[in-house]
């Protein structure tokens, strides 16, 4: 899509993100403009257990889940911000923070972008296999970043039924069981 070119970047609010506004000089030489969530990449992964057949997912509060839908708690995969680090190295330590689970190896599923209409973010999302002697911590989060998240370990079917039953309605975690299923079927439907 030649032609498309941004002229003028501002920033409307400087918090937690950035929200601009952007001008954009279409191929017509018509101009629009459109409000971006400037926002820094995050890592997501799935910590699955193959001989257990469970994951690892977090229920946590999430204020548009509760805005929207009336309920303050969501359930997804371990996640967060890169902060300045590799996807690799964010996603190890979102899964101490959040879950108290040491992962070793990770399982690069791709990098995609969370809502490209709206926000620069981008997820480097990954799989990652644990067996119980990882369970080294709590988990729960960052008291300083009010984050008071509940651990919970699924089996792999029950996880697949709340997908189905649209209990689970977080994009990212929806790929990542989607990824899971793709690259070890061999996990699913021994119920």
């Amino acid at each position: 899509m030649a032609g498309y070119r941004i002229r003028q970047v501002e920033t409307v609010y400087d918090g937690w993100r950035k929200l601009l506004k952007v001008t954009v000089e279409m191929p017509d030489g018509r101009t629009m403009t459109r409000e971006v969530l400037n926002s820094t990449d995050a890592a997501a992964v799935l910590p699955y257990d193959p001989r257990a057949r469970t994951v690892i997912l977090i229920r946590q509060f999430r204020a548009p889940v509760m805005h929207v839908e009336g309920h303050p708690d969501f359930l997804e995969a371990v996640a967060g911000l890169l902060d300045g680090d590799a996807p690799e190295v964010c996603a190890r330590r979102e899964a101490m923070e959040e879950a108290g689970l040491r992962i070793g190896g990770l399982e690069p599923v791709g990098t995609v972008w969370s809502a490209p209409g709206m926000t620069t973010e981008r997820l480097h999302l990954f799989l990652a296999p644990y067996g119980a002697a990882d369970r080294v911590g709590e988990g729960g989060g960052l008291a300083e970043e009010h984050e008071e998240i509940e651990v919970l370990e699924l089996g792999l079917d029950e996880v697949v039924r709340l997908l189905e039953q649209g209990a689970i309605a977080d994009m990212k975690t929806l790929a990542l069981v989607q990824a899971l299923q793709l690259r070890h079927p061999e996990l699913f439907g021994r119920d």
